[in-house]
């Protein structure tokens, strides 16, 4: 005899899409009981055992999914670069831009001197559009300081947004981003600093979550970036890597080695990084804006992953210089179109995988028992509807931790 749960909230008349295990796991007709923002029961509505709910909220079908999780952007930055945008488009190369004071330079300069009120604001903006779409967690790094002040500013500003609406922040110190221009022709003295001052400080006072780094022929080479990931070791740290975008150095697989929590964009992997990953349970997670902005020809190696299984990720890689996305959703449709991923694929790269490359799996990205009453409903009738609309905002109802966020 199952003795009455008593709850602060049920849920029900809508489907639920559970995502457990990276699978749809349908419950049709589903019912959720949450209490203290978690879910203490789910199952279909048939089954509900005797409830006794504060409050009753009764959805008029649609589709239930988790909330979604986008595991990898540059929110917090000053300026913008649609200009050189539009340069590029008239015929001037990257080359000649960035020998003119732009390309990341101009956003390292811009946002060294931007307030940190100021960058609060324009992050405010950018991020306020994925929530709209369903995001309950977002990862953001900083990067785009490359000085102690300054990165501590953005990790300071990604802290803020978290403490200001409701969503939950995974901040990244990303000060191995590039070489800043002060260090120029010294970078193992700016990994250094990186090592020596910068990832040190910003643990102290607890405004990161996890260690990044670019490795890549224009950014940092595996031996300094190996370096990073020992000084993230020192202060507890769990790392990621920026790797394989534009070549191929094997940075996923030193990252395997040292148990990264994920390894982004990938086009280059190989065979034997996918192996490393696999074997490590690092996540792959793919970032199909930037691919689509810079007109890239190389996929990332989408059926290696599923081989091997790799858990994939998705993300909207929001930043100014080579993904301006504030659509998370517009992500799963590029990853089906461009990187032939299922929906289903898509679906749990922005759920229940994204949570893991965040060290999120326990808590959130799935609707199971004992998880965050973290949920999106939409008024779609099948889950691939998420991949298949281009554009518009689909009208979503949003719950944050049991409650309906306005």
């Amino acid at each position: 005899m199952v003795s009455e749960i008593h709850c602060d909230s049920l849920w029900y008349g809508a489907d639920i899409v559970t995502m457990r295990d990276g699978k749809y796991h349908l419950i049709q007709q589903g019912a959720m009981a949450v209490t203290e923002g978690k879910i203490v029961w789910i199952g279909p509505y048939r089954e509900l055992p005797a409830i006794n709910a504060t409050r009753e909220v009764v959805y008029q079908g649609g589709l239930i999914t988790p909330g979604f999780i986008d595991c990898h952007t540059h929110l917090v930055f000053g300026g913008d670069r649609s200009a050189e945008f539009e340069q590029r488009l008239n015929g001037v190369s990257y080359a000649e831009i960035a020998a003119k004071g732009g390309g990341i330079v101009s956003t390292v300069n811009a946002t060294r001197s931007t307030s940190e009120q100021l960058l609060l604001e324009q992050a405010l903006f950018r991020l306020k559009p994925l929530l709209a779409e369903g995001v309950t967690c977002i990862e953001i790094k900083s990067g785009y300081g490359l000085d102690l002040e300054s990165e501590m500013k953005m990790l300071r500003v990604a802290r803020k947004l978290g403490e200001l609406l409701p969503v939950t922040v995974k901040t990244t110190c990303l000060a191995a981003h590039a070489l800043p221009p002060e260090f120029a022709g010294r970078p193992d003295d700016y990994i250094d600093f990186v090592c020596h001052t910068i990832i040190p400080q910003v643990a102290a006072e607890g405004l990161a979550d996890a260690i990044d780094a670019f490795c890549e022929h224009l950014a940092f080479s595996p031996a300094q970036v190996e370096r990073v990931f020992l000084a993230a070791q020192q202060v507890g740290l769990p790392v990621k890597l920026h790797a394989e975008q534009l070549s191929s150095l094997h940075g996923s697989t030193l990252a395997a080695h040292y148990h990264a929590l994920s390894a982004d964009h990938l086009e280059y992997a190989t065979e034997a990084d996918v192996e490393a990953m696999g074997e490590a349970g690092t996540v792959a997670v793919m970032l199909p804006g930037a691919y689509y902005l810079l007109r890239e020809t190389q996929c990332p190696p989408i059926e290696l992953f599923r081989q091997y299984k790799v858990p994939m990720a998705l993300a909207s890689d929001a930043n100014p210089g080579t993904s301006p996305a504030l659509s998370l959703r517009l992500m799963l449709n590029m990853a089906c179109t461009l990187f032939r991923m299922t929906p289903e694929e898509a679906l749990a790269g922005v759920t229940c995988h994204a949570a893991r490359a965040l060290g999120l799996h326990e808590t959130q990205g799935t609707l199971e028992t004992g998880k965050l009453a973290n949920w999106v409903h939409w008024p779609l009738s099948r889950p691939a509807e998420l991949a298949y609309w281009l554009g518009g905002q689909l009208p979503a109802s949003v719950v944050f931790q049991g409650e309906t966020r306005p």
